[in-house]
């Protein structure tokens, strides 16, 4: 049983990188307080996810069950364009879901910590303590602030306000299947396998993962599938994070709200440029989702007793497969330096900021040079240059881990 250390942490935002701050923290005897600003329980935020050790081990040191976490993908197939397997290699990974982290994580804490609709207003601090006002005028005080609030961070606009994510010049579409509602030659493919279909300036990839209820059960599992796409800022971007209401987003639409015009462009781009196989898989697809990819990096993550954590200070590419796990290291390294440091959070932080840099940097410049390979080798532009041409040769392309 750990000891109550009598620190108290406020949390601002209440997804992956959030809870992983909090239970970490509260695993080495702080009190946490996670501050939401959507009023609802998070779902669907991403699809599947390439489950890494830093994930399984912040489960772990928190006293969470990370046996039953994922599906097994026992190989990698890389495909022609008539679907034939150009490719193939044994290579295990674990697989998992954005709502199967979450809902773990959320059940494990402690639910009159967690605070839905809670939209930050400001931060103030002293050497003593730091406040959180919010913008239904509550205020709360703390010796910690951590933002983990994401791309848009607060947190982050506050103590960092010219700093900000950049469109990299692609988005991904998305979509998940279920198991039993795939076609099944299409379906044999990919079951527990990664597979990745790679042409000119785009490729898609697909692995599986759990499914409804968090359910691993074969044949209640989910397809997940990721296409990355060019698109222009200024001429296309706009039309295409518009949602179906009308709505302009950001930088993501969800499940059930791309517009009716670019669904049917999409799908209808799927037809003309995927491997048959993946044509299936988005045909099948009912709710596709897309998500501009970002770039972001932060030359600074701590502000006297304020941490910046998660997508609030790197944003690395999809390509990386690490978003989640970058999260999750922020979290353990973060808990590690307050108990070496005996809780002294100016000591802790000053020990904590050079390597979380350094690692989100790193990933930043990877991202980048996977994802820039990928998708301009031939240009800007969606097809390339002489896209007949270039479809005739045999595309087998890099071998970079991908999936976020």
């Amino acid at each position: 049983m750990i000891e109550p250390t009598g620190n108290r942490a406020i949390v601002i935002g209440g997804s992956l990188g959030g809870l992983f701050a909090g239970i970490m923290l509260r695993s080495i005897g702080w009190q946490v307080d996670i501050y939401e600003r959507s009023a609802h329980d998070l779902d669907s935020r991403g699809g599947g996810v390439v489950l890494q050790p830093d994930v399984v081990e912040a489960f772990q040191r928190t006293g969470l069950e990370a046996q039953a976490l994922s599906v097994v993908a026992h190989e990698r197939h890389y495909l022609n364009s008539d679907g034939s397997i150009a490719q193939s290699m044994p290579m295990r990974q674990m697989l998992t879901s954005w709502n199967l982290l979450y809902g773990s994580m959320r059940r494990h804490f402690p639910a009159q910590h967690y605070h839905a609709g809670k939209r930050l207003n400001g931060i103030q601090q002293t050497s003593h303590q730091v406040r959180a006002t919010f913008t239904d005028g509550t205020q709360t005080t703390a010796e910690l602030l951590i933002g983990a609030d994401g791309p848009n961070s607060t947190v982050r606009h506050q103590f960092l306000p010219d700093v900000h994510y950049q469109y990299a010049g692609y988005v991904a579409y998305r979509g998940l299947v279920n198991e039993a509602e795939l076609e099944l030659e299409a379906a044999s493919l990919f079951t527990e396998r990664f597979v990745f279909y790679q042409f000119p300036n785009s490729h898609i990839l697909q692995y599986l993962i759990p499914g409804e209820g968090e359910s691993l059960k074969p044949g209640h599992r989910r397809f997940n599938w990721v296409w990355y796409v060019n698109y222009d800022q200024a001429t296309e971007l706009p039309h295409i994070l518009t949602d179906k209401h009308g709505k302009k987003r950001d930088y993501s639409i969800p499940p059930g709200l791309l517009a009716l015009d670019v669904e049917q462009e999409m799908r209808s781009y799927a037809d003309t440029v995927l491997a048959p196989p993946f044509q299936k898989l988005v045909a099948a697809t009912q709710e596709p989702f897309v998500q501009a990819i970002l770039d972001l990096g932060v030359p600074q993550m701590a502000f006297g007793r304020v941490a910046l954590m998660g997508d609030a200070a790197f944003i690395p590419r999809p390509h990386t497969a690490a978003s989640t796990a970058k999260a999750a290291a922020n979290a353990i390294a973060l808990a590690e330096a307050l108990v070496k440091h005996n809780h002294n959070i100016s000591k802790a932080l000053k020990s904590w900021e050079p390597l979380q840099i350094a690692y989100g940097n790193q990933l930043l410049t990877s991202g980048q040079q996977m994802g820039d390979s990928s998708q301009f080798s031939y240009g800007a532009g969606r097809e390339g240059e002489k896209l007949d041409t270039l479809l005739k040769r045999k595309v087998t392309g890099c071998q970079q881990v991908d999936g976020s």
